[in-house]
């Protein structure tokens, strides 16, 4: 019935999508095994792709060749660029969009995918032999074969639901859990954990009064997330957001289901996300704060359903009902499904290695949520790695990897793999050290041609990219060489309240002044307009960007080029740690849990203080 496949992928979220993706068009013959083909893609939580960090993701995955940004880029219904008031390294892409387009729009683009075939059905062991996976076993007893297989099975093994007192199995609301592959994983020697994740209750738009909220529109620009040439939409047409805010009356209505809530009653195991606390966390954590905002987001075009993000809960159905009644503008709200929170199994991700192979079954690959993780974004770059990784394995190649210094997706799964998770992983700005160099604006300019080289960014791409980088050439050169007159920019200063020029000077030094722009200078000075017509205006903001931040750039790349002296020591698998008498006992056993591939990610990880590092490289030196 099943021809043997070169890449098997187990779940088809946002991780198993982007896996099933990238090996097909690196060229592997690929089966997509789902649960419910109805729900391919589907957006669990928020209707939202990026944000803080997560944007960088986006980008970084699209430039790559992945499908996420054209995706969210076809089914946006609201556009905004976070942080516009920031610097460009923190500028983060974020959409709201059509929760049932989304899902559709990414079928969509994996049917037309070559080499990629679906089955429907619950993958319930992983065929090994000699300590290598060469397949699955679904539930309907199909064994079907292949070179390697990518596990994405989100927060499915396992999956327990809580609403109150009531709790039952389940991957998602209405869709039955997977069993089977945590008990084989563990028996087999694999260490797995249980973590907890939340939603908040979806209601009836009908049922609202919006003037009792701060209306929250797109920007007039909209940038999007892919570099391809997608389809967006006009701002004009975006659909707005709402602010509202609950109150001390509120948190004193959800108080009185804590007797009854999972949470504080013991019944969930698992450890929830830190930074997306549920409501009833948020008002025991921060006790002091007589109010929680929230965010009131529309879930699609043609749908009056709305997601009240900030109100993620386990509450009792009444109790939610009853608190959401009381923040201004729900006074009449309709709840279409009430909040609930899951957990489900994990497996501690330093139990792999850079390429997401694990380690102790090769040909076996784990993306997204078992390892740790939370968010569509984090699963999503996973996934691509885990599916280019598992496409070069079938094919006898080496790992493709991304460095900490060359991308958001390096950074991630460098944490992982060092330094582990016992909480649901979420990327922020601030765990990238070198977010200067790693900006939304770029990520084209760093992976693209190495996505190229790799097969999977296509020719059209890479054309794209080597116009960009002319066009930026260009005007980073007309900028260095062209000379402004006082005459032509001191009204110009005047309107930004910036100190007049008393003679010539190069519009590259100009354009370092914090109140000027490039755009604007290009219409005090006739002669610099001129000589960029025709060229675009993401090559013009990426030439500012790199004038402007050019000594930041520089510090951090000669950061990276210190620190690569550590990238480059690599420590040979079956390197002996205990013949290093001098570590310390911490800093022994991590080693020799985690084995760090080089001595860059011995350096990283928890516990392992520098003198640990020196001493195992004065040691590798002998």
């Amino acid at each position: 019935m099943f021809p043997e496949y070169d890449v098997i992928v187990v779940g088809a979220g946002h991780a198993g999508c982007e896996a099933a993706a990238a090996a097909a068009n690196m060229g592997s013959r690929v089966l997509l095994v789902t649960m419910n083909m109805q729900t391919i893609a589907q957006m669990s939580c928020n209707p939202a792709m990026g944000g803080i960090a997560k944007g960088q993701i986006v980008r970084e995955i699209d430039a790559m060749g992945g499908y996420s940004g054209i995706v969210s880029d076809l089914s946006t219904i609201q556009f905004r660029m976070l942080n516009r008031s920031k610097g460009p390294a923190m500028w983060s892409p974020r959409t709201q969009n059509d929760r049932m387009l989304f899902a559709a729009t990414w079928r969509e683009m994996l049917e037309r995918t070559p080499n990629v075939d679906f089955y429907q059905d619950m993958v319930k062991s992983i065929i090994i032999k000699n300590n290598k996976a060469c397949g699955v076993v679904t539930g309907l007893g199909h064994e079907v074969r292949a070179k390697s297989v990518v596990v994405t099975s989100g927060t499915f093994l396992n999956g327990i639901i809580h609403i109150g007192e009531k709790q039952f199995g389940g991957g998602r609301v209405a869709e039955k859990a997977a069993t089977g592959i945590t008990e084989q994983l563990v028996e087999l020697g694999f260490e797995s954990d249980r973590l907890k994740t939340g939603t908040p209750p979806r209601v009836d738009g009908r049922s609202l009064d919006y003037s009792k909220m701060e209306e929250q529109k797109g920007d007039d620009t909209i940038t999007g997330f892919s570099y391809t040439d997608t389809k967006r939409i006009r701002p004009e047409e975006q659909r707005s957001c709402y602010i509202t805010y609950t109150n001390q009356t509120v948190h004193d209505i959800l108080k009185t289901g804590f007797d009854r809530s999972p949470m504080y009653q013991g019944r969930i195991e698992g450890v929830g996300p830190r930074y997306c606390p549920s409501i009833e966390d948020k008002i025991n954590r921060f006790a002091d704060r007589e109010r929680h905002q929230l965010f009131v987001e529309p879930e699609g075009w043609n749908t009056v359903e709305i997601y009240v993000n900030g109100f993620s809960t386990s509450l009792p159905e009444e109790v939610q009902y009853e608190a959401l009644r009381i923040v201004p503008g729900f006074e009449n709200v309709r709840i279409f499904r009430p909040g609930y929170a899951i957990e489900y199994d994990y497996f501690p991700p330093t139990q792999l290695q850079y390429s997401l192979e694990t380690k102790l079954i090769e040909n076996l690959f784990f993306a997204g949520q078992i390892n740790g993780t939370t968010g569509y974004e984090e699963a999503a770059c996973q996934g691509l790695m885990a599916g280019i990784n598992a496409h070069q394995k079938s094919r006898q190649l080496e790992p493709f990897l991304l460095k900490r210094s060359e991308a958001y997706i390096g950074v991630l799964i460098d944490d992982l793999i060092s330094k582990g998770t016992e909480e649901p992983y979420r990327m922020f700005t601030s765990r990238a050290e070198f977010r200067t160099l790693l900006r939304q604006d770029n990520a084209d300019l760093r992976l693209t041609e190495i996505s190229y080289r790799l097969g999977l960014a296509s020719q059209e791409r890479m054309d794209k990219v080597l116009q960009k980088k002319a066009e930026v050439a260009k005007v980073k050169n007309i900028l260095a060489e062209t000379n402004a007159e006082p005459t032509d920019v001191n009204p110009y200063f005047d309107s930004v309240g910036s100190a007049p020029l008393a003679e010539k000077q190069r519009l590259a030094k100009i354009l370092l002044r914090p109140n000027v722009d490039l755009p604007s200078l290009m219409n005090a000075v006739p002669e610099l307009a001129a000589s960029l017509s025709g060229i675009s205006q993401e090559s013009i903001e990426q030439s500012e960007i790199q004038v402007k931040y050019e000594r930041y750039i520089e510090k951090e790349q000669e950061i990276v080029e210190r620190m690569s002296q550590l990238e480059n020591m690599a420590i040979p698998a079956s390197f002996d740690y205990d013949k290093v008498n001098a570590l310390s006992n911490e800093a022994l056993q991590k080693f020799k849990r985690i084995r760090p591939a080089t001595l860059g990610q011995a350096s990283r990880i928890s516990g392992v203080n520098p003198s640990d590092v020196q001493i195992l490289m004065v040691y590798m030196g002998r």
